[in-house]
């Protein structure tokens, strides 16, 4: 499916249709709050006395519905998850402000979203639960410095999710979800028939249904199960502006017509470009590495590339610039591959690897006391040295002053990627 989904939902003055889809999805998520209650915050706390549980099926039937939709989304081919915001973990921080935010939920009887939706309908005690939200983020804003440190280091895990944690195929972990969630079900009914008297037979019977949908939805996402890297790299495709026109290319085009082959000098001065952020990323072996790199590189074996990649798509500034390399170019286009088809935008190859920019700024280097070899093999070093000064030598971070006034053909045109989206309950 190609549907511009990114291009409909920017929000700018050229597009305002964007405003009312907002707006209307707005509307429909505070509908829905105020529907199912939320807006009352009786309600809301009976669930912490195990009387009214409708906060937790509700919630939890949101969470479950959107996972498998999500996931069976992308087991089709439609979805990439990697383009998915993912809120990095942070886990004692985490696990602190769950419990404050558990406790002003006890105390309050809301959460910030259900005081909004309560507040909106001109309930008092709505509004003065919003009122002290906005005096809490206030007071923690002027306090931040103060416990800043640990709470973006401690417990710090970046982004993960449960099949990273468990090991587990992705459809495996939604079917368990699942049933966990229909567990809860069947136990939060059980608890208000205890503690809330409640008389279950009233119950719509249409829920038994919506169970077996959502039980069966689950195994289909088990059975269609997740695309593999060579799959999202066939479907994989980039639009860029060329002569006022928008051109689509696939990723073997972008290969074979080399649009992500940087020279040296344009990898070189974008170290100096402001509107970029370049990114050395080094494949090679760690002993090729230690012999010889680029100045501010990080050695990050191939084989290595899927631990660092949820790295790669949640911390970087949206204006950065993954330049791969290897000796030849050779692991560099493996790497590429499978950064490109894993969403990471903005990568390209340094054209010749590294041997080719020792060729380029290695001419004048005295300190370089490399040897060409007569013969390199592929992917090799092309150059054999007496010891490993890894980035020490002069080469390896050109003078600014002396390359000044390098020509080359500009390849890297940026791609940004999207704002981070906020996080919330209800």
């Amino acid at each position: 499916m190609n549907f511009p989904l990114p291009e409909f939902i920017t929000v700018s003055a050229a597009n305002p249709w964007t405003y009312v889809v907002f707006a209307l999805i707005g509307f429909a998520f505070g509908y829905t709050l105020e529907m199912s209650g939320f807006g009352d915050s009786r309600k809301l706390a009976a669930q912490f006395y195990f009387t009214e549980m409708t906060v937790l099926k509700v919630m939890f039937t949101a969470i479950v519905t959107a996972m498998v939709l999500l996931f069976g989304a992308v087991g089709l081919g439609i979805l990439n998850f990697n383009q998915v915001w993912v809120n990095p973990t942070y886990l004692s921080s985490g696990i602190l402000g769950g419990l404050i935010m558990g406790v002003g939920f006890i105390i309050g009887g809301f959460c910030p979203t259900t005081s909004l939706a309560s507040a909106s309908t001109g309930k008092i005690d709505g509004m003065l639960f919003m009122l002290g939200g906005f005096v809490g983020a206030f007071l923690f804003g002027e306090t931040e410095s103060l416990f800043d440190n640990w709470y973006t280091n401690s417990g710090y895990f970046g982004r993960v999710t449960l099949d990273q944690v468990f090991n587990l195929p992705i459809g495996v972990v939604v079917l368990l979800v699942v049933l966990m969630a229909l567990f809860m079900f069947w136990g939060a009914e059980q608890l208000e028939r205890i503690f809330g008297k409640k008389d279950l037979s009233k119950e719509p019977k249409l829920r038994l249904a919506g169970a077996g949908v959502l039980f069966a939805a689950a195994l289909a996402v088990v059975f269609i199960g997740s695309p593999s890297i060579e799959d999202k790299y066939n479907n994989l495709t980039f639009t860029r502006a060329e002569n006022d026109e928008q051109i689509t290319y696939t990723a073997d085009e972008m290969l074979e017509n080399r649009l992500v082959f940087i020279s040296p000098a344009e990898a070189f001065k974008a170290r100096y470009n402001q509107a970029m952020n370049p990114v050395y990323l080094d494949v090679r072996s760690e002993a090729d590495y230690n012999l010889y790199h680029i100045e501010g590189a990080v050695n990050v074996p191939q084989n290595r590339l899927a631990e660092v990649l949820p790295a790669l798509l949640t911390e970087p500034p949206a204006n950065s610039v993954f330049i791969v390399m290897s000796n030849d170019e050779t692991a560099a286009v493996e790497a590429w591959k499978f950064l490109s088809a894993s969403a990471v935008p903005n990568v390209y190859i340094l054209e010749g690897g590294v041997n080719n920019w020792i060729a380029f700024f290695g001419q004048d280097d005295k300190t370089l006391a490399a040897q060409p070899k007569p013969e390199a093999g592929d992917d090799e070093l092309a150059y054999t040295f007496p010891v490993a000064l890894g980035s020490q030598y002069e080469s390896c971070s050109p003078s600014p002053v002396e390359y000044e006034n390098l020509e080359f053909v500009a390849k890297i045109k940026l791609q940004l990627k999207r704002d981070k989206s906020g996080g919330g309950c209800g």
